[in-house]
């Protein structure tokens, strides 16, 4: 075993459903790759569909160890809260068929392990993502960069198994 862990975050959403890999090894961590998984307007279920099909597919290319959810936020909206909902449904299905284990998470709790303050607003997230990562620009778009500070909250789960094994 090499030691490096896979961590996939993800960002859920119907419209747009962030994703970043990380991993981890020792004392480094690397981005691997991030982006979105996009769906047009249109029926809820086709939409649905699409996102399951294509996060599978970036399952089985990316093959991560663990998976790091954002749990639902109860704002104003609660028809875009609807549709995270069945986002959420559809990621959780997904990474139970790969056999993926889950770690859900708050988007204060994100906030907290990237700047170190759960207030946060997403400018510094992003800035902090960017500088943890080294990586050259700040991830675009706005979800992607969700993503992979989501995807940070696994590290400490992630460093535990690697120094148990």
């Amino acid at each position: 075993m090499s030691g490096a862990v896979r961590i996939m975050g993800l960002d859920p959403g119907t419209a747009r459903l962030g994703y970043g890999m990380l991993e981890s090894q020792k004392n480094r961590v690397v981005a691997l790759g991030f982006g979105v998984l996009e769906t047009p307007p249109g029926p809820l279920g086709t939409r649905l569909e699409s996102l399951f099909v294509e996060l599978e597919a970036l399952l089985e290319r990316g093959r991560p160890d663990v998976a790091v959810v954002e749990q639902l936020f109860f704002g104003q909206n609660t028809r875009s809260a609807l549709a995270v909902g069945h986002a959420r449904g559809i990621i959780l299905l997904a990474l139970a068929r790969a056999e993926v284990p889950v770690l859900e998470v708050t988007p204060a709790e994100v906030k907290q392990a990237v700047t170190g303050y759960g207030a946060a607003d997403k400018g510094q997230v992003q800035a902090m993502v960017t500088r943890l990562l080294a990586l050259p620009a700040p991830p675009r778009p706005d979800d992607a960069a969700d993503a992979l500070a989501i995807a940070w909250c696994g590290l400490g789960p992630a460093r535990m198994r690697e120094r148990l094994s």
